[in-house]
């Protein structure tokens, strides 16, 4: 059985030295009908291991749920890697930062007043423990101890850079052996976080991008004996709306990366392939100023968005080969996927939102707007609505809006108010006395770093008009999980939240981007699959559109546009758009 041991001059597989040469892939970022093919093209990259983190909070959507089926299927994922011979290395979290909707953090934890999250706070570990006590019995089967793919298991997520007490640590590593972890267990931090964030008796590792050899000797000062890693090789980085398209030149990581080979480290490039952060998960930073992470996770990965081998494929391969044996079968990294063929398709119907009253949860009742943790809920929108009190100028201030909060009053749209502006007031006038008021506030990700991953989302702190508190509120959850049901008619001119529906014909189904060039802000589907966020202040232009969510035969695309559009077409392309990339 393939067993990996930690030994005081590296790691040993088989009690001979073992090399871990790793590249990141998220299961969960990718269709699942098309893991097979990433796998494979790690295989043969000379990679012998992948690494994948495991969401919690899409494991458990809700408390007493869990699940491992479809696009979550962890199990078959783990069966397809070694069946390309791959070893895994699983980081379940809690917590796993990720760029992802609140680090891997189910929202229900929020619902709790005052828990504190990643401590040993009570309620947390209980959470924990039950998440734990879902998740490992049906990997057992995989850990190599018993002859299965996964050779290591990592404890928590760069801790030292959110905390410092070993304590929480060493309780997380009670419960993955009490849940039957039986292979060694590792942390990984930046190397300025190493103390703070390692464990006695666990075996560090070291995260950096650049400045090799520093890398090295930091997690070396901290670790004087055993196998040097580096855990998140960066070679790459992710976007944020607003912003330039990050890049890295593919020979000046290669050449950091021949570097870190050359010095005996193993190493798991992050990423390998990112994927997307389908439908509404991705997440934000907050260091001072709210900033959401963009649909695509293409991270300028060695394969991109759709799985193509990139320049930075090949320069990486090369510098593998050097120090690994190859692989005897060549990737043929210059041929792309099918891709379709450029078509511009008419969205010829639509539906306002506020029309579609079985979208929309039960309305909650209370004094004051419920945050969405409150109703349940943990991606989507809210609506909350209540009666101005008078005609006239009016001055709506709202203690913290989480994320994007459109206001309407009698459903006319009145203005927008954006955390990431720090904005908290809005000047209208009211039309008569009793009109109604209507924010839409829209969750655009919670926090995955820092200590703002306690995140609500919503309308939080106190909500007054002309100074005086707005009370007898009604909340209402839009969660859009589903779109059945939506009563569309032919296309007019509208402004304001709408549904848009339009169809187009596939003889083969392909990989695709869908552009949205001349619509302004909102989220789109085909055939019911959620692709993700769109918003014209980029960088990210196009939305990917895996080939398993097509079928021969008629497609349908769905957009829920926040605003208006100047245009009726969307167009499928056959290259992305991922925005003007940074000098």
């Amino acid at each position: 059985m393939p067993r990996l041991e930690i030994a005081e001059d590296g790691f040993r597989l088989d009690d001979r030295p073992f090399r871990i040469l790793s590249g990141g892939l998220h299961y969960f970022r990718v269709h699942p009908q098309q893991w097979a093919d990433r796998l494979r093209k790690a295989r043969l990259l000379g990679l012998n291991t992948v690494e994948t983190y495991v969401p919690w909070n899409l494991h458990a959507p809700r408390p007493g749920e869990f699940r491992l089926d479809g696009g979550l299927d962890l199990p078959r994922f783990l069966d397809l890697a070694a069946a390309e011979g791959l070893h895994v290395l699983l980081r379940p979290g809690p917590y796993i930062c990720a760029e992802w909707e609140g680090g891997g953090l189910p929202s229900w934890l929020l619902a709790e007043d005052g828990i504190e999250l990643r401590s040993r706070d009570p309620r947390f570990l209980a959470a924990v423990d039950a998440y734990l006590a879902a998740l490992l019995p049906p990997l057992k089967p995989y850990l190599s101890s018993v002859g299965g793919p996964v050779i290591a298991v990592q404890l928590e997520n760069e801790y030292g850079a959110f905390g410092d007490d070993s304590g929480y640590l060493a309780d997380l590593a009670g419960l993955l052996h009490a849940h039957g972890v039986d292979v060694p267990l590792f942390t990984c931090d930046q190397p300025g976080d190493l103390a703070r964030g390692g464990l006695d008796g666990v075996l560090r590792t070291v995260n950096f991008g650049s400045r090799v050899e520093a890398g090295l000797e930091a997690l070396r000062r901290n670790q004087p004996t055993g196998p040097l890693m580096c855990s998140e090789f960066w070679i790459g980085w992710f976007d944020r709306w607003g912003a330039a398209h990050t890049t890295r030149d593919a020979a000046d990581a290669a050449a950091d990366l021949d570097r870190l080979l050359a010095a005996g480290a193993s190493v798991n490039i992050y990423m390998l392939h990112g994927g997307t952060n389908f439908g509404f998960t991705n997440g934000a930073n907050d260091k001072g100023t709210y900033r959401p992470t963009i649909t695509s996770y293409d991270y300028d990965a060695l394969l991109d968005e759709a799985g193509d081998p990139t320049p930075k494929y090949e320069a990486f391969r090369e510098v593998i080969a050097r120090h690994a044996p190859a692989p005897a079968e060549v990737p043929p990294a210059a041929v792309r996927a099918p891709k379709l063929a450029p078509a511009t398709v008419e969205l010829d119907a639509c539906a306002v939102l506020f029309e579609q009253d079985h979208l929309f949860g039960e309305a909650v009742p209370a004094d004051r707007p419920l945050a969405m943790e409150q109703l349940g809920q943990s991606f989507g929108f809210v609506l909350y609505e209540s009666a101005l009190p008078a005609a006239g100028p009016a001055v709506l201030r709202i203690g913290e809006v989480r994320d994007r909060a459109q206001v309407f009053v009698d459903g006319q749209p009145v203005g927008v108010l954006e955390r990431e502006h720090h904005e908290h007031a809005l000047a209208f006038t009211t039309p008569r006395p009793g009109a109604r008021l209507a924010v839409l506030v829209e969750n655009q990700g919670r926090v995955n770093y820092g200590p703002g991953i306690h995140d609500r989302k919503g309308l939080l702190g106190p909500v007054t008009v002309n100074g005086q508190q707005l009370g007898d509120w009604s909340s209402r959850p839009l969660p859009l999980e589903r779109l059945e049901g939506i009563a569309f008619g032919p296309a007019v001119p509208l402004v304001g939240p709408a549904f848009h529906r339009g169809s187009f014909e596939v003889d083969r189904p392909a990989d695709a981007h869908l552009a949205l060039d001349g619509w302004t802000k909102g989220h789109a589907w085909v055939n019911g699959f959620a692709l993700g966020r769109y918003w014209s202040r980029g960088p990210q232009a196009t939305l990917y559109v895996p080939a398993p969510v097509l079928r021969a035969g008629r497609n349908e695309i769905t957009v829920l546009e926040l605003h208006a559009a100047a245009v009726r077409t969307v167009e499928l392309r056959d290259r992305p758009d991922p925005g003007i990339a940074q000098d």
